[in-house]
């Protein structure tokens, strides 16, 4: 088969990743080839740039300089990892792709969108096959993140009003395009999961 490019979105705790890799292990169980990454990182060199977005004081950067930085990790996350990937004709699933990009700093601090639009055309030009879209009240969603230990909570930070427009952002994106799935997220996660695969079922396995 050729290869599928699958992104997982969602604001901070919504549960994506582990929905991204249960996922990515569901497929393996049924032969097929999964490389299951995330962003920012994905590759050495966007893994670095992951570091300085991510950790830190909440206005450790501008959203303007955040859009560079994280174009840049996108980048080299493409070139080293997603590409190639399919090429070998994989199923790519990342935890995260444009789409953050899009809403945490294109549109909750301000009206950067064309900007990210533009740099995106320009550097990027890829958009994910089909987007899972995992949803959840900002509220549970900030309680869940910052209960992880870590050190990678720059954007939990930024507090409830932050992820509440965040998940505005995501759900008024989702309408405006035909690859979004939205997951209702407010359950455990082997609900979820089932959830995730009922509805992407028919975009991978076709009858």
């Amino acid at each position: 088969m050729p290869g599928l490019f699958l992104s997982f979105e969602g604001i901070d705790g919504s549960g994506k990743s582990t929905q991204a890799r249960l996922l990515a292990e569901a497929l393996r169980a049924r032969g097929l080839t999964v490389t299951l990454t995330r962003e920012p990182g994905g590759s050495p060199g966007a893994e670095e740039i992951r570091r300085l977005v991510l950790e830190g004081h909440t206005d450790r950067w501008s959203a303007e300089t955040e859009i560079l930085l994280f174009t840049a990790a996108r980048r080299d996350h493409l070139e080293k990892t997603i590409r190639p990937a399919l090429a070998r004709g994989e199923v790519v699933i990342t935890d995260r792709f444009a789409d953050s990009t899009r809403i945490f700093q294109g549109i909750t601090r301000g009206d950067l969108s064309a900007t990210v639009d533009r740099l995106h055309d320009l550097m990027i030009g890829v958009e994910p096959d089909l987007t899972l879209l995992i949803d959840i009240d900002p509220a549970l969603g900030l309680s869940r993140a910052n209960a992880r230990a870590g050190t990678e909570l720059r954007f939990e930070d930024m507090g409830l009003a932050f992820q509440t427009k965040a998940r505005e952002g995501f759900l008024a994106l989702a309408t405006q395009s035909r690859r979004f799935r939205v997951i209702e997220g407010d359950a455990d996660p082997a609900a979820v999961a089932a959830r995730v695969w009922q509805t992407i079922t028919p975009d991978l396995l076709p009858a």
